[in-house]
């Protein structure tokens, strides 16, 4: 699957905000609000798509990429490029992750040369967690919040 990065736009936005997965990845189910709309628009929010320009994901970069409970943990007090990925719920558990995460990955080392990547993953997504530490992420911080458990990863600089 051939992947390009598109900025974010509204009709995006809303698409993914739509987005509803199957247990136990509810979890990541979002509510299409003018605030979450916002966000996406305003925030290092960009879309993925194929070569139909179909939507087939999205990435974020930043602070939009932390889970705020982490901060009193220090999960967040290393210097690092925080990134946020999410994938159509269709295309998830086909195979499609490690092609999907090398992509952002790529690109986000691209444009962040020289500093180590982070992100943030709810601990029951032992499928996430999988692929994450086959491109070479480390766990780092646990921390938790009333809804879930949550474990910073971080691949250092090759």
């Amino acid at each position: 699957m051939r992947l390009y990065v598109k900025n974010m736009t509204e009709k995006f936005a809303a698409e993914i905000l739509s987005w509803k997965y199957t247990k136990p990845y509810d979890f990541y189910n979002s509510e299409l609000t003018s605030e979450a709309l916002s966000e996406m628009l305003e925030e290092s929010y960009f879309a993925l798509v194929d070569s139909d320009d179909e939507l087939v994901g999205f990435f974020c970069i930043g602070e939009s990429a932390q889970v705020p409970a982490g901060n009193p943990f220090g999960a967040y007090n290393k210097g690092c490029v925080d990134i946020g990925i999410g994938m159509k719920p269709v295309l998830t558990g086909k195979g499609c992750g490690y092609e999907f995460l090398t992509f952002i990955l790529s690109y986000v080392q691209q444009n962040f040369p020289d500093q180590a990547i982070r992100l943030t993953v709810a601990t029951f997504n032992k499928r996430a967690i999988h692929i994450y530490e086959k491109v070479g992420f480390t766990k780092e911080k646990a921390f938790h919040t009333e809804a879930a458990e949550f474990i910073t990863m971080v691949k250092q600089v090759n």
